[in-house]
């Protein structure tokens, strides 16, 4: 099987110190570095990264690379944002967090975001139009914020000048991955 180059693909993961889902966080940021992408990670503040398993259980500690505040979005690639739900509801809160979705949204540059991490999409008005999947509780919210909701491993959809993966949990990251892979080298 051929390996996936991503050499020359720089990727933002943006998250809270507290709360983000271990595996939407973990798996995605190794699979990517794996493949030769450069990966930074962007929390609110400088500290540690609690990560959570099932919302609940203490997950592994991360290290952010920079804060929220101190990213420059015209310098990556790709969007990546994990869910978790008190992640994501924290993070749709942060007004950097919307300077940084509205930038790669303007732009045309791909956003990738699972489980909660739609929340981010649904705060800035940016799923108006698109169709998705997210953790089901958040049906409602993306269908009333003008989205498409359906209940499937991963939707890519184009719509609107930039592409937008989205799955509904850690289950569905070896799909979520294989679209992420495809937007970056443009298959």
């Amino acid at each position: 099987m051929a390996t996936t180059d991503l050499g020359n693909r720089r990727i933002l993961a943006i998250v809270t110190n507290y709360g983000v889902e271990q595996d939407e966080l973990v798996v995605p940021v190794k699979h990517l570095r794996d493949h030769g992408a450069q990966v930074s990670v962007a929390a609110v503040s400088d500290e540690e990264i609690r990560t959570l398993v099932g919302d609940r259980d203490p997950g592994d500690t991360v290290r952010p690379d920079l804060t929220l505040a101190d990213v420059d979005p015209a310098a990556y690639d790709l969007l990546l944002i994990p869910g978790g739900t008190l992640n994501a509801d924290t993070l749709r809160l942060q007004d950097a967090t919307t300077r940084i979705v509205s930038s790669f949204a303007a732009s045309g540059r791909p956003i990738a975001a699972i489980c909660h991490g739609p929340w981010a999409l649904v705060e800035g008005g940016y799923v108006q139009g698109k169709t998705l999947t997210s953790y089901a509780s958040l049906k409602t919210d993306i269908t009333n914020a003008g989205g498409s909701w359906v209940d499937t491993s991963v939707v890519r959809d184009d719509e609107g000048g930039w592409p937008l993966i989205t799955s509904r949990d850690p289950g569905d990251l070896k799909d979520f991955l294989r679209e992420i892979d495809a937007v970056l080298t443009g298959s």
